[in-house]
């Protein structure tokens, strides 16, 4: 059996997180790269290849104890951002595609999800509550410049009052801001920004196409200036390489106007820990042993555990270690909570007719 070659040329991932591109775990067959010693033969770059997907839901819902929302929207499946740590990466798999490289490189995007999620929101058992967006993939990553498919989405939920988180690295929700700033002004949104590091270098290795950090940090200062409540996540921190930036990016977020901040540990969930530790291995190899040791002890000698309750933050004296300096950084910074969002103003999607109204 020819032996699967996981390491990709550098050439060709260039500006890509991933270091591989193993086959999906559900796949019957696997997919192997062979040097076939033609001269001049040579493989291109990875480039975005995006596909349509027609929607037919649009609406998650999910039973989590960890998050603070019971539904969710994905625009779009895969993150052209490329982050080696996103949590998000096995869900790939399922799509007969690869954690590694594919979920960044081959992504799927869900344009007329419109009206299908007003759809959703008519139904006569429908129960308004805080829609969370961003929570598995980003929903402003490069390619919605293009496609407008969280623009879409936006209006619809604008257009019926339904209160809405987001969680973005992407600063192109500025782009919105007409929209946000209106929600914001009938407590119908909050938005998260998610910044890693604030070591310029580094954030370019970990997310090769996310926004700087201090652009993400311009964006908190945008948002909170439109009124919008904006919260500063630091997340996630990953043990003796980001995490000595958590007292910096609560400081350098709430001097841009975030009300709140939150963090979360690096959760290596499947895929995940083997495609980060390959990164590790290339980026900072006299690290790798201290990193990945940290996160075992706090996961009892694993690489994660799924948990409830536990995969967020871990556990021993790391973990409360950590706990405790975000708790001492964020009093000192004086941060708050971000206020609840209103469900009282929704307003039911009305089925199209052919009648005219009369008011």
């Amino acid at each position: 059996m020819t032996e699967e070659i996981l390491h990709i040329d550098h050439e060709r991932r260039k500006g890509r997180g991933a270091v591989s591109n193993a086959t999906g775990r559900f796949e019957r067959l696997t997919r192997v790269e062979i040097d076939a010693g033609w001269e001049g033969e040579s493989r291109g770059a990875f480039r975005t290849d995006v596909r349509l997907e027609v929607p037919r839901s649009a609406i998650t819902k999910n039973n989590s104890p960890d998050v603070p929302f019971d539904r969710s929207l994905n625009p779009y499946r895969g993150c052209e951002h490329g982050c080696v740590y996103c949590f998000a990466r096995p869900s790939h798999a399922w799509l007969g595609m690869s954690p590694g490289l594919d979920f960044e490189t081959k992504l799927v995007a869900r344009p007329g999800i419109g009206p299908v999620l007003a759809r959703e929101l008519a139904r006569k058992s429908y129960r308004p509550e805080t829609l969370g967006i961003g929570t598995n993939t980003d929903p402003y990553q490069p390619v919605e410049a293009k496609l407008r498919v969280m623009r879409e989405v936006l209006e619809v939920l604008w257009a019926h009052r339904h209160p809405v988180g987001i969680v973005t690295k992407g600063t192109l929700i500025e782009r919105d801001m007409d929209l946000l700033s209106k929600m914001a002004r009938e407590g119908l949104v909050q938005v998260g920004i998610s910044v890693t590091s604030m070591d310029r270098l580094l954030s370019r290795r970990m997310e090769p196409r996310a926004p700087a950090p201090g652009r993400r940090i311009a964006t908190i200062k945008r948002l909170a200036e439109a009124g919008v409540p904006v919260r500063v996540m630091a997340a996630p921190m990953i043990p003796a390489l980001t995490d000595p930036d958590l007292e910096a990016i609560l400081s350098a977020g709430r001097t841009a106007g975030a009300r709140a901040a939150s963090w979360i540990m690096l959760r290596l969930p499947r895929e995940v820990s083997p495609l980060f530790q390959e990164w590790l291995a290339e980026h900072y190899p006299d690290r790798a042993n201290r990193v990945m040791g940290h996160l075992r002890d706090m996961h009892g000698g694993k690489d994660y555990d799924s948990r409830w309750g536990h995969r967020m933050r871990g556990e021993g004296a790391y973990a409360e270690i950590m706990a405790q300096r975000f708790e001492v950084a964020a009093k000192r910074q004086g941060f708050g909570t971000l206020p609840g969002l209103r469900t009282d103003l929704f307003t039911v999607p009305r089925a199209p007719s052919a009648q005219l109204e009369l008011f």
